[in-house]
């Protein structure tokens, strides 16, 4: 061999292959080659200080706190019978809410169109004071 101090072996005892291009594993800091790098690959048992996953409630979306050794699922599932604070009411609520208050009108608006005379509340057909028969001064003025 013509370069004896070039490259590492694997860490991993099944393998122990001479690599040149080893990679040092993040956790543990041991030596592994290209097929043992991962943390189940080479069954590292520093991996709970780097693989640090928080679940989110699927319903409330709030991020649920594990504990080592503790299974995500379960604890999401206990949070969701327990502690969750979804509502499934809210999540119905309706968008448009502001019906309009002309005569025969029944469209709704996301959002309160106000008279600027009369302080009613029109759908946007109906916003302009001529549209929808304005009392509120005594003679309707067009903005148009």
């Amino acid at each position: 061999m013509e370069l004896p101090w070039l490259g590492e072996h694997c860490s991993e005892r099944s393998c122990k292959q001479l690599d040149f291009l080893p990679l040092k594993c993040d956790a543990c800091g041991e030596v592994f080659c290209k097929d043992h790098i991962r943390y189940d690959d080479h069954k590292c048992s520093s991996a709970y200080k780097k693989n640090v996953q928080v679940p989110v409630c699927p319903l409330c979306n709030t991020p649920i706190p594990v504990q080592k050794g503790e299974i995500p699922d379960v604890v999401v599932g206990a949070h969701m019978d327990k502690d969750c604070k979804y509502n499934p009411a809210q999540q119905k609520q309706r968008i448009f809410t502001n019906k309009c208050l002309k005569p025969g009108c029944k469209r709704k608006e996301m959002m309160k169109v106000l008279c600027d005379q009369c302080g009613g509340n029109f759908c946007i057909k109906h916003r302009h004071p001529l549209d929808h028969d304005c009392r509120g001064s005594s003679h309707p003025l067009s903005k148009a």
